[in-house]
């Protein structure tokens, strides 16, 4: 599966505080911030990869079956998981490029598989297919999910939407021309966060000294969440371990 090229980082225009597009949330210079690194991993059976048979457009699609791991564990690290501080009023700047995130359907399959896009944003889903796709996206409230908008894609091209969350963190991705056809995509409603590597670790870094919960999503597992405080100018080391059944 494959990961998701680092976004550049906005830098503050003349150390101006800027005003962020995510309601209630604020940018402004930090001095001497702090850092939380940790790893997130995973014990327990891991679940099998789910298997979707195609069964239309096999010329484009492909033929045979889909396999989809949505429990993907690397040598007992959990991939696939954004780690981030929840409730940040204000700090460093979003990073560049989430607000301007896209979701590409080719060969029938969402790429990347889990994207990032800043809350307020339009999320941009590109049909890379000479076949029709419906790409409909559904905000994750826990174990329930409301349509966030649902998008008829006959012919390839390209079509944005406005992504603002009220409740939920994250998004599920379907096409409903195409029942094999899955992702996920993280709303990020302030700029502390990150996507673990493939040995499961992150950092999350220039973080205003003081006491915040840090929590672990993953698309298909319960959210994790710990208490951190971080330190002036230091490091703090946060471990979340998800397991399976």
């Amino acid at each position: 599966m494959k990961r998701l090229i680092p976004f550049l980082s906005l830098a503050l225009s003349m150390g101006q505080p800027v005003v962020g597009h995510a309601a209630g949330y604020k940018e402004v210079e930090v001095t001497n911030g702090g850092t939380v690194t940790g790893k997130v991993t995973f014990s327990g059976k891991d679940p099998a990869p789910r298997i979707y048979k195609i069964t239309k457009d096999n010329d484009v699609c492909g033929t045979g079956n889909r396999k989809i791991d949505y429990v993907a564990v690397n040598n007992g690290a959990l991939t696939n998981v954004v780690v981030y501080l929840d409730k940040v009023k204000e700090g460093k700047p979003f990073p560049a490029g989430l607000s301007n995130a896209r979701i590409v359907q080719k060969g029938c399959e969402f790429r990347p598989f889990l994207q990032i896009m800043r809350d307020g944003a339009e999320l941009a889903a590109v049909n890379d297919d000479p076949v029709k796709h419906n790409i409909h996206t559904y905000e994750l409230l826990g174990r329930a999910r409301k349509t966030v908008f649902n998008v008829n894609q006959a012919r390839p091209g390209t079509v944005k939407k406005k992504v603002a969350l009220k409740r939920g963190t994250a998004l599920k991705v379907e096409c409903d021309a195409h029942d094999f056809m899955h992702g996920f995509v993280f709303v990020a409603k302030n700029p502390y966060f990150a996507v673990v590597g493939d040995d499961g670790s992150f950092t999350i870094d220039d973080v205003p000294p003081g006491k915040y919960t840090i929590k672990a999503w993953h698309g298909k597992l319960r959210e994790l969440k710990e208490t951190v405080e971080v330190p002036a100018g230091g490091t703090v080391t946060v471990h979340f371990e998800f397991k399976g059944r």
